[in-house]
């Protein structure tokens, strides 16, 4: 008879608890570094763009990796990459604290983001196989849920402990933070199972040619526009809005504001979408981002009252947060079984492209002019990303519905 213990909700709460953490700290240190560069252009005499290069190091050796990482997660299994990545990822941070130079920071920058790199595709692979099904779509939206919370603490946070007790201790403590995350995954990894794996049969697809197939390429893209979309907004609707209607920038501050909490609370929400709907998962998708749309159009092409804004804002928000969670159900049910980790790792890297590709181009709409085409660009993306997402999940069902091939 088997050890491990059988799976319920209770065991569900913990394993969502253990893996959450982990989310959450990896996304609090991406954003911890950027309310340190004054600091750090006093004490190292760096220029801004040296500054800006920590974050970009980071960010990008962590979208780089994640594919490849994902691949070794569905050959070896998640949770060695798991303990391994949490724990290089904070420690890289707390020795920042002993950086000489702000090459230094770049190096442990580039060393955070390879740990880093293992979250989503681990994180995934676990999840897949450790929550009952009927709880999936809760468990992804908590996910989410603790990797907004870790961006949205971070800058406080780091600032607040810079201000108290100056940044080395600050960088100090909150990396060593990772190292009780790291014990407790450790003392409780017989709850954490790897993903299934069938038995292999010798004519299974290899793995480029699963993330080079149609459904995947389509579920990439569909990542990644919603991701510009969003990035689009959080960039330039103060901007947009003061340029439009001359709407005070305290005003238009609390419509991003909004949006973003509404963002972040709709993913819970969506969570208890995806498990009470598993057949009609598109459908829901394409009535949230139809109605994120329509309260995008609304903050760009009326003259609304300030009241009105920041409720126009939350709600869009809302629907906007309340998509994602079906989307990555979608992702999953259209992952073939076994190769989670590199589905994932593949398709959630559109995230960070997305949001480094759409604020230049937006940005010379606004210098060249044209204010008032930035917030219909954004529905615009939303509206092509209904189209991959469409045309995702129909190949997907159609490949599972085919028959299997006569032996």
């Amino acid at each position: 008879m088997s050890a491990d213990p059988k799976p319920g909700t209770a065991q569900d709460a913990r394993i969502i608890a253990l893996i959450g953490t982990g989310h959450f700290l990896s996304h609090f240190y991406m954003l911890c570094l950027p309310p340190l560069f004054l600091f750090w252009r006093e004490e190292f005499g760096a220029s801004f763009a040296e500054l800006g290069l920590a974050v970009a190091l980071m960010s990008g050796t962590t979208a780089l990796l994640q594919t490849p990482v994902g691949f070794w997660v569905d050959r070896h299994g998640a949770r060695p990459f798991l303990v391994g990545g949490t724990l290089l990822m904070a420690l890289a941070v707390s020795a920042m604290a002993a950086a000489p130079g702000i090459w230094a920071i770049w190096a442990l920058a580039v060393l955070s983001g390879v740990g880093n790199s293992v979250i989503h595709p681990a994180d995934y692979a676990i999840l897949a196989g450790s929550i009952d099904k009927s709880r999936m779509g809760r468990a992804f939206a908590l996910h989410t849920f603790t990797g907004n919370l870790g961006f949205a603490l971070a800058p406080p946070v780091i600032a607040l402990l810079a201000a108290a007790m100056g940044w080395r201790p600050a960088l100090l403590l909150v990396g060593l933070l990772g190292v009780p995350v790291v014990a407790a995954i450790l003392v409780q990894s017989r709850i954490l199972r790897d993903q299934a794996k069938p038995k292999k049969t010798g004519d299974e697809p290899t793995g480029r040619e699963i993330l080079l197939s149609r459904p995947i390429l389509m579920f990439f893209a569909f990542f990644l526009l919603s991701s510009m979309a969003g990035s689009g907004i959080q960039a330039f609707v103060i901007t947009v809005l003061g340029k439009l209607w001359g709407t005070p920038v305290a005003v238009a501050s609390t419509v991003l504001t909004g949006y973003m909490v509404g963002a972040t609370g709709g993913t819970l929400v969506g969570g208890w979408i995806a498990d009470g709907t598993k057949k009609s998962l598109i459908g829901f998708v394409v009535v949230l981002t139809l109605f994120a749309m329509a309260m995008i159009l609304a903050l760009g092409l009326l003259p609304l009252p300030e009241l009105v804004l920041p409720l126009v804002g939350l709600l869009g928000g809302l629907a906007m947060g309340a998509s994602r969670t079906p989307r990555d159900v979608m992702l999953k049910d259209a992952s073939p079984p076994g190769q989670i980790g590199k589905v994932f790792g593949f398709v959630s890297s559109g995230l960070p492209l997305g949001g480094a590709i759409t604020p230049v181009p937006l940005g010379f709409l606004i210098d060249m002019g044209y204010p008032q085409l930035v917030l219909p660009v954004v529905a615009g993306l939303l509206g092509l990303s209904l189209l991959c997402a469409g045309s995702a999940q129909a190949e997907a069902r159609s490949r599972r519905a085919a028959p299997a091939p006569a032996e």
